[in-house]
């Protein structure tokens, strides 16, 4: 059977994809991490265009978006905007996960769901990568998985030391992922609770890494609570057994206040429970509340770190307690 003859640009982008894959297979990315997308991924955050060699391989800072641009340019192979997902969890993920991409290294503390994450080729596997083809790469290859745990171990030992310490009621230690909302948790978690609920237990934590970070999935059972789905849990529960109450707090960094339909949506979640619900949403300052002061809903409460002894009442009936549609029947 005949080949269509292939134009020296074609060869050349053919040869380039031909390549990544047989490196990326070398390193033991099995078939479901080496395909198009993963080679084509590798090329962009190498920065090698199909005429460039090998050994002029660089680490530029790529976020997302720019390495599928960087393929519609060199490649001409046009990702649509909605495989921004594929790209990450086909490619980049598993990059990541290998410690042969590091993620955010010029800001080890911006949140992992920040629309200015990027990513880089580690220094090692760049150095590896630069050889590629040449006669002693395979022994290049060797060194190189023997020391890839390594490699790895202090990759993690860097993220752990990013990593926010919060130090629960209870006396247990737990980290944060670093950036976003997660510093106002942890001023909720150690200023807040002391102040408002003392004695309190923390049964859920939220964490843009791992929504599930710290789950007490037994106990909230125990108040008549089946866990949602994690995009629907606020991002603090606390319950005050003394009181009887079990306090929801939204931490407000852009978005998600408790506003009205954000009430009600947390009424319905925790319906079945047995304790009264309170409703807090938490800035870390007054500037950062005062674009949403219009939105926060009527029967909630405000919080805000930079003022830690102090509440702000929606309503005024109440005093950081639940309120009659919030109370369970057997209770009231």
């Amino acid at each position: 059977m005949g080949r269509t003859r292939r134009t020296g640009s074609a060869a050349a982008r053919d040869r380039k994809l031909a390549d990544a894959t047989a490196a990326l297979a070398a390193l033991g990315f099995g078939s479901r991490q080496n395909n198009e997308v993963a080679g084509y991924t590798l090329l962009a955050l190498l920065d090698l265009a199909p005429a460039k060699a090998w050994s002029e391989s660089a680490a530029p800072l790529r976020g997302i978006t720019p390495i599928i641009d960087f393929i519609a340019e060199s490649y001409g192979v046009r990702y649509a905007p909605n495989t921004r997902e594929t790209v990450r969890d086909e490619a980049v993920k598993h990059f990541v996960e290998a410690g042969m991409v590091v993620r955010n290294p010029d800001d080890l503390a911006r949140p992992t769901n920040s629309g200015r994450t990027v990513y880089q080729v580690e220094p090692n596997a760049l150095e590896l990568f630069r050889p590629f083809g040449a006669p002693d790469w395979p022994a290049r290859l060797g060194a190189y998985l023997k020391k890839r745990a390594r490699i790895r171990e202090e990759l993690q030992r860097m993220r752990n030391l990013a990593r926010i310490p919060v130090a629960l009621p209870s006396g247990e230690a737990i980290t944060l992922s670093p950036g976003g909302q997660n510093p106002l948790i942890k001023d909720i978690i150690e200023q807040f609770c002391s102040r408002f609920v003392p004695g309190g237990v923390v049964v859920y934590v939220g964490d843009a890494e791992d929504k599930f970070l710290h789950l007490d999935a037994e106990y909230l059972a125990r108040l008549g609570v089946t866990v949602p789905a994690p995009a629907k849990m606020p991002d603090l529960v606390v319950h005050d057994p003394r009181r009887e109450w079990l306090v929801l707090i939204e931490a407000v960094s852009s978005a998600g206040p408790v506003d009205g339909k954000r009430r009600k949506e947390l009424k319905d979640l925790f319906a079945g429970c047995t304790a009264g619900l309170v409703f807090v949403t938490a800035f870390a300052t007054r500037d950062a509340m005062r674009a949403f002061l219009t939105q926060i809903s009527w029967e909630t409460e405000v919080w805000v770190a930079t003022d830690p002894d102090h509440l702000i009442h929606f309503n005024g009936e109440r005093y950081l307690g639940p309120y009659p549609d919030a109370i369970p029947p057997c209770s009231q």
